[in-house]
């Protein structure tokens, strides 16, 4: 133990322990009455300011006053992905082992992107890498790194693409293709040709493959409706004219797991690269995302760094990897350590039974919906989302007042020019009289 004066920027270990155990507290507190809150509250903007705007103080402040203003004025003003009663977007349902792991993570400064200054960190990633690619069922050699989630993953995947295949220029894509996969195109500079889908689906038998086609991007359960494009038939395609296939899963993927998600995505290990979000249907806290790519090597020849300040800490064997090497992030920290921790406190059996219950759900929601005099199904419940529409009224409308209401949080999207809203299921804790007492508070607000 350090002899002497504190150290600067540093806490006595019994007061660091005490806001410590605040702080738990305050996650353990969330936990237990998550759902006490509504699932969306939105601050106003000026009152929000006022509470923690303002020059930083010169000297000392108390800390335990600081840690109360984030609880009671920061921290409420949010969405709450983890509510029983998100079914906004795709949420974050989350579990608290893996918000020990961060913080675990956070408090030891853990650094993963080199091999150098952080092998045991890399090993986990590694380790968790191989977990979602066996998953995938992608070959063994398939690179991949975690970053902060399905954006950043398609964009470090399709740079992969781009720098395997210099001489082609576009990438053909759906109507129902993420607006993230598209921005990513845009910013590698690659053409983008979109596909009207049927059913919200791409149809394979609409690609036109000529030598200039970069690749295809196909969903794995798409946003609006959870749809998955004919995955086998598209990678068919894509190999007969040497076109690569993006597959992303952000959402999806993670239902191969089950035994209904693996028929629904038969064809995912064909692909040349897959993306997926551990936290979204994998339960972790923000951020998780990965890009899977199958062929060794193609994450390095996009990324791979090596100035002559980093030479002291290059590798220099097969089994070690600098992540920086993979993706755009030189300075990262550790993604892995949640995920590792909560499959080995929880077990992979509990993620499958948590997938299957979400896909339950979104069928339950459908059953209510149908069962209602003043709503209607659109789509049917595919991957753990439905849409629905009141019989008359608007639908964007509607979603406003349930969320204002302040019980359950659906939201509202577009299909073929109708608005139409939309529950996401995947949340586990999500009980069955969640589902019918959301169903008949939205049919009463649309009454």
């Amino acid at each position: 133990m350090r002899a002497g004066p504190r150290a600067p920027l540093t806490l006595e270990p019994e007061e660091l322990r005490r806001l410590g155990h605040r702080v738990v507290d305050a996650i353990v507190a969330h936990w237990e009455d998550v759902e006490g809150a509504p699932p969306i509250r939105t601050g106003d903007a000026a009152a929000l300011r006022s509470a923690v705007g303002g020059p930083p103080p010169d000297g000392p402040g108390d800390p335990d006053a600081a840690l109360d203003r984030l609880l009671d004025e920061v921290l409420p003003f949010m969405q709450h992905g983890d509510h029983p009663r998100f079914f906004a977007r795709i949420g974050s349902p989350s579990n608290p082992v893996s918000a020990l792991a961060d913080a675990l993570a956070a408090g030891l400064n853990v650094f993963a992107g080199s091999w150098a200054g952080g092998s045991g960190p890399a090993t986990v990633e590694l380790t968790v890498i191989d977990w979602l690619r066996g998953w995938c069922g992608l070959p063994e050699g398939t690179g991949g790194i975690l970053v902060s989630g399905g954006s950043v993953a398609s964009l470090t995947a399709l740079a992969a693409a781009r720098a395997a295949r210099p001489h082609a220029t576009t990438a053909v894509v759906s109507d129902q293709t993420h607006a993230s996969v598209t921005r990513a195109l845009r910013l590698l500079g690659v053409e983008v040709r979109t596909l009207a889908s049927e059913g919200s689906r791409l149809r394979p038998e609409d690609l036109d493959l000529d030598d200039g086609v970069l690749c295809v991007v196909a969903t794995a359960g798409t946003t609006n409706t959870g749809a998955v494009d004919p995955l086998e038939e598209i990678a068919e395609r894509c190999l007969a004219h040497g076109v690569w296939l993006h597959v992303d899963g952000a959402y999806g993927a993670p239902a191969v797991l089950t035994e209904r998600g693996r028929t629904l995505l038969r064809g995912l290990e064909r692909a040349d690269s897959v993306v997926l979000d551990p936290h979204k249907w994998l339960f972790q806290p923000y951020e998780a995302g990965c890009a899977l790519v199958r062929h060794p090597g193609a994450l390095e020849a996009a990324f791979s760094m090596l100035p002559e300040y980093l030479r002291d800490v290059s590798v220099s064997a097969g089994d070690e990897v600098s992540f920086r090497d993979r993706g755009p992030q030189l300075s990262r920290g550790s993604r892995a350590l949640k995920l590792w921790l909560s499959l080995h406190t929880f077990g992979l059996d509990a993620f499958r039974a948590a997938i299957d219950r979400g896909i339950d759900l979104a069928e339950r929601a459908q059953c209510a919906i149908e069962a209602s005099e003043e709503l209607e199904t659109v789509t049917p419940a595919q991957l753990g989302i439905v849409t629905f529409a009141p019989r008359s009224g608007d639908a964007g409308e509607l979603a406003d007042r349930v969320v204002a209401d302040g019980f359950a949080a659906p939201s509202s999207t577009v299909l073929e020019g109708r608005t139409v809203m939309r529950m996401c299921t995947i949340n586990p804790r999500t009980t069955d009289d969640d589902i019918e007492r959301t169903i008949a508070r939205i049919a009463e607000l649309a009454g």
